[in-house]
């Protein structure tokens, strides 16, 4: 560790005391959980209004033994019921992931299974029609709501104003500032930081930091250092001084606290589909599974592109004979500008995308290469004077990428993917950077939808390997989906 690394505390400005923070948190955590709840009681109300009107229309339901006036408010507390049993209201789940999204919808088909079986043995006359509308709409509902909820949850974190776990990281220095990192780099995730806890060699008579984040004691004082802060959360990585029976021990210390004890492993990049544990003489052993580059699902994917890129290019037609037109008619060039990229395996093709540029655009570029306003490998620039005025339009709406498509179908791209390289840039790759270069290249990626032109080289390439060694279907579908919002919002686009 450099000097640089720690600073004294005296010469960062003072932060909230940790009780006002903790105070913070937790209000911002209930006027959280109280926003999800009544997002949640509206929901199941409009469905079951609409699996009562969806069945009934305006006439008198007859055949039934109970009131639907006591029968739908009762559906809908029993199920807010079932979604908290199913833990759909935990802290730990609440706002983070797919896993909120698999408890509602397994709480929402339970109670369904139940309600059909009770009402079979106890030969209870409710119409099927209505619980079946009902159930379909609320579960959808829910998602959609939680969905909504989250959305704006992850906008406030941003912001800084949302709420968000309060974090202890404990470790060697090394690992505990990569921690930091890690977790500030995605903020809407929830995870802030408030101190540290390092070895005693590294601690300093007076208050150090490392970074902007203080040192707030050693590994022998973990729960207090936490308590002290107000941390609800103690996130321990790497350390060799931290040996299985002080961690043993730092668990037992914070039983009846509220506090979370996390272990954030050495292993980064690597998506959970890849990783199970299996207890071998008592120790939790992590297997890491090689990344897939071919096989099955290769060839699934394959397919898959092929036909929607097939699909998508017949459908937009229409659309890509207005944007051929239109650059026709703005400036003089062909419409399509073919360029050299590099694909899977190093091997070249050429890439089709509708011409945004000039036609001398590449003799301009040693004009402008002391103006390149990103780091790495390529050349951005937001107010590039050699994009044409039809060409700014595309570039905002990525319009200007729809002839990718015939890529995708000839095999030489995917629809999800690294960013496909230039030669001149692979020419400078090292050996990590070339792994880039073990899939197809994609029309919209990981580095599409965190943020395009804005990521520094270094992310960029963080998220292009990402891809590589953990690409799946199901991934490549949530990437798509989030194209659809990245391009709306024109996030990084230029």
């Amino acid at each position: 560790m450099t000097s640089a690394t720690l600073l004294s505390s005296e010469t960062l400005p003072p932060e909230l005391p940790p009780e006002a923070s903790a105070v913070t948190t937790r209000s911002r955590h209930r006027a959280y959980l109280r926003t999800t709840l009544v997002f949640d009681t509206i929901t199941l109300g409009v469905a079951v209004l609409v699996g009562y009107f969806g069945r009934f229309g305006g006439d008198d339901p007859r055949g039934s033994d109970i009131s639907y006036l006591i029968i739908a408010p009762a559906l809908v507390l029993i199920w807010l019921l079932s979604l908290r049993g199913m833990r759909a209201y935990d802290d730990r789940v609440l706002g983070y992931g797919a896993d909120e999204y698999r408890r509602v919808t397994a709480a929402s088909l339970r109670l369904a299974g139940g309600i059909a079986i009770a009402g079979y043995i106890a030969d209870v006359g409710v119409s099927r029609g209505f619980l079946g509308i009902s159930f379909a709409v609320g579960t959808v509902g829910l998602v959609v709501a939680r969905f909504a909820a989250r959305k704006r949850l992850h906008r406030a974190r941003a912001r800084g104003v949302g709420w968000a776990r309060q974090v202890l990281v404990v470790g060697d220095t090394p690992h505990v500032l990569e921690l930091v990192h890690t977790l500030r780099r995605e903020p809407h995730a929830g995870y802030q930081v408030v101190g540290a806890c390092i070895p005693d060699a590294l601690l300093a008579p007076v208050p150090q930091r490392l970074g902007d984040v203080p040192v707030v004691g050693s590994l022998r004082g973990v729960a207090d250092a936490a308590v002290a802060v107000g941390a609800d959360t103690v996130a321990v990585t790497a350390s060799s001084e931290l040996t299985a029976t002080r961690l043993r021990r730092l668990g037992w210390q914070l039983e009846g606290t509220g506090i979370d004890l996390v272990l954030a492993p050495a292993l980064t990049d690597v998506a959970g589909p890849r990783i199970h544990t299996t207890p071998v003489a008592g120790l939790p052993l992590i297997h890491v599974e090689a990344p897939e580059f071919r096989g099955a699902r290769k060839v699934v994917k394959g397919f898959v592109d092929r036909a929607a890129a097939f699909a998508a290019l017949t459908v937009a037609l229409p659309i890509l004979a207005v944007l051929a037109l239109a650059i026709k008619l703005d400036s003089r060039g062909p419409v399509i500008f073919r360029q050299i990229r590099v694909g899977q395996g190093g091997r070249e093709f050429g890439v089709y995308k509708f011409r945004t540029m000039v036609t001398n655009a590449d003799a301009l570029l040693a004009e402008l290469t002391a103006r390149n306003e990103t780091d790495g490998l390529m050349f951005k620039m937001r107010d590039d004077p050699r994009v044409t005025r039809v060409g700014k339009f595309l570039r905002k709406w990525s319009l200007d990428e729809l002839p990718q498509l015939a890529n995708v179908l000839f095999g030489h791209m995917s629809l999800v993917g690294p960013r496909p390289p230039l030669p001149s840039e692979v020419a400078r790759y090292d050996g990590d950077v070339a792994r880039r270069l073990l899939v197809k290249p994609g029309m919209t990626g990981l580095w599409q939808v965190s943020g395009r032109s804005d990521l520094t080289w270094e992310d960029g390439i963080r998220l292009d390997l990402y891809y590589v060694e953990n690409w799946s279907l199901a991934a490549d579908l949530t990437i798509l989906w989030k194209t659809f919002g990245a391009v709306i919002n024109s996030r990084g686009a230029y």
